[in-house]
């Protein structure tokens, strides 16, 4: 056995299983021809950021629409910066978006586990295999001692890190460095690079084409001192034997490239697809930026969960972000759902995507002015459950009434769109529930105020003794206005505007009058149906509460 062999069962004694042992636990997936294999692989360390929605709703429709597999893990080897409960979180809102994952970190899945601080006994395997080949080395380089090299190659102007000769451990003997390990000294274990500076690595990634970057030559850490993976590596090890095929990714992973290339390509591991997705951005002034988590409230995903934004329009925001003809495809499918369209690589955008929130309203609003009335109370009750307890005791006191609400002016080739967010809702009907109503028609009695009490009075007994609730929304209006008549409204805006001397007013401040009595506000949807809901005695008891409210 050489010296390699004996500093690798030097450090790890307890490992026997090799890497053709783990090639047949995880052997290659057995898929159609062009399947796709994709990942999200979340850090536990906060929430579900825009971007990662973003990153791994392409994953997902890619897999999917490949007839392939769609896998979560999670990354969890930086355990300093866990926070606790934001893996479920995460995975949590990821399926509130309908992105289910065919093998998760809760789910399992035959190439699990699928967490990474669980899977040290693959890592092992195979930094154990690199050690003896002498493609990795034990470092004992201590903080003070990397510093003192940084300090050095900057006074040098030379580019800083653990490379060449000053690898300072990477010259040591396999017998010294077994040597230092059973004196106690701790340590690290790097990759010993293969890289030259002067040389090129290449690659086409399925977004950008042909890439080229210098080599690696950094001896990267690629197992720490607590035993765990270094992200370069696990990434490596987890893409391999999770049979990985496209690693989709923001651009601002980029750099990392060369060294994964490396790290593949040195083991003898078949490369995966990268495919470097566009960076969000924003306009922050006259500058562009990255949505940035510490400045930007939308930059997480709860936010836009919590105001109520329907899934379905911040998706179809999110799939104009993907591919630039998506636009198109809508306007010529209009009612279809939005993954039915067929994502490719060679149609996203080379620049980074600026984040427009007037935009995403637009659509939101277009997804909910196209939903049922049915299917908005059921999804305006799923959101309320959690975000507005309130609300939901109200649609499930009386859902019939909730519903019949939102019907008014829904369907048909002009639908009513009052709403953007679930979270708008309540305030646009509020006035229908007769707690809001009471709390709102004394400040609403300003707006009728510039009429004589008297007139307002008479106006609304007037209505009464006829408001007409059995007709239809035509004729109700034409008795309407002859009810207007009565009190001395012109029927017609015009006729009142030729001759303001000869009326009190016209049809329209009439109606005014009988709107405010009922709903305490100047604006509600279609009146008709707003009166035809409330019914009689309702109208009865509001206007009669409101007369109550007018000077004598």
């Amino acid at each position: 056995m050489d010296s390699n062999h004996k500093l690798a069962d030097l450090i790890f004694p307890n490992v026997s299983m090799t890497l053709d042992d783990l090639e047949t636990k995880y052997p290659e997936r057995k898929l159609p021809s062009g399947a796709m294999v994709t990942r999200f692989a979340p850090s536990p360390t906060g929430f579900l950021h825009t971007g990662s929605l973003f990153a791994s709703m392409v994953s997902w429709r890619f897999a999917k629409q490949s007839e392939g597999v769609f896998f979560c893990r999670l990354e969890d080897t930086d355990q300093k910066r866990e926070i606790s409960g934001s893996a479920d979180k995460v995975l949590a809102e990821l399926l509130t978006f309908g992105i289910v994952p065919d093998e998760s970190f809760l789910s399992g899945g035959a190439y699990g586990p699928y967490v990474q601080s669980e899977r040290k006994w693959i890592y092992d395997i195979v930094v154990k295999y690199l050690i003896s080949r002498g493609l990795a080395y034990p470092c004992f380089c201590s903080h003070e001692e990397l510093d003192a090299i940084r300090k050095e190659q900057e006074a040098k102007k030379l580019n800083s890190g653990y490379y060449g000769e000053y690898a300072k451990c990477r010259f040591l003997t396999a017998e010294e460095a077994a040597e230092r390990i059973k004196k106690g000294n701790s340590y690290v274990i790097r990759f010993r690079s293969p890289g030259n500076e002067e040389n090129r690595i290449a690659f086409d990634d399925a977004i950008r084409g042909h890439i080229e970057f210098p080599e690696n030559i950094q001896d990267i850490v690629i197992m720490k001192g607590d035993g765990l993976p270094t992200y370069h590596f696990a990434h490596l090890v987890d893409d391999h034997f999770m049979r990985t095929t496209h690693v989709t990714r923001g651009e601002e992973w980029m750099s990392s490239v060369p060294i994964h290339l490396q790290l593949f390509d040195t083991i003898g591991w078949k490369r995966p697809v990268y495919a470097h997705l566009p960076v969000i951005m924003k306009m922050d002034g006259e500058t562009r930026r990255k949505l940035s988590k510490r400045k930007d409230e939308e930059a997480s995903v709860s936010y836009f969960l919590e105001k109520g934004y329907p899934v379905e329009g911040f998706l179809e925001y999110l799939m104009t972000i993907a591919n630039t003809n998506f636009e198109e495809w809508r306007i010529e499918n209009p009612e279809a759902d939005i993954f039915s369209f067929h994502l490719d690589f060679s149609k996203m955008t080379l620049d980074g995507a600026l984040f427009d929130l007037e935009k995403i309203n637009h659509i939101a609003k277009e997804r909910l002015g196209a939903m049922s009335a049915s299917e908005i109370a059921d999804k305006a009750d799923e959101w309320a459950k959690i975000y507005d307890h309130e609300l939901h005791q109200r649609i499930t006191t009386d859902p019939t009434y909730f519903e019949a609400i939102l019907a008014i002016e829904r369907g048909g080739e002009k639908p009513r769109k009052d709403y953007t967010r679930y979270s708008d809702i309540f305030p646009v009907i509020g006035f229908m529930y007769t707690d809001i109503f009471l709390a709102s028609i004394k400040e609403g009695l300003t707006i009728i105020d510039r009429f004589p009490t008297e007139l307002v009075k008479t106006s609304l007994k007037e209505f009464l003794d006829n408001p007409g609730l059995d007709l239809s929304e035509e004729d109700w209006f034409g008795n309407l206005k002859a009810t207007a008549s009565k009190c001395n409204f012109a029927e017609k805006p015009k006729d009142y505007k030729k001759n303001p001397e000869q009326y009190v007013g016209h049809v329209g401040d009439f109606a005014e009058i009988i709107r405010v009595a009922v709903s305490g506000r100047k604006n509600t949807p279609n009146f008709y149906y707003i009166l035809r809901i409330l019914g009689l005695d309702k109208i009865r008891e509001r206007i009669y509460h409101t007369i109550s409210l007018l000077p004598d």
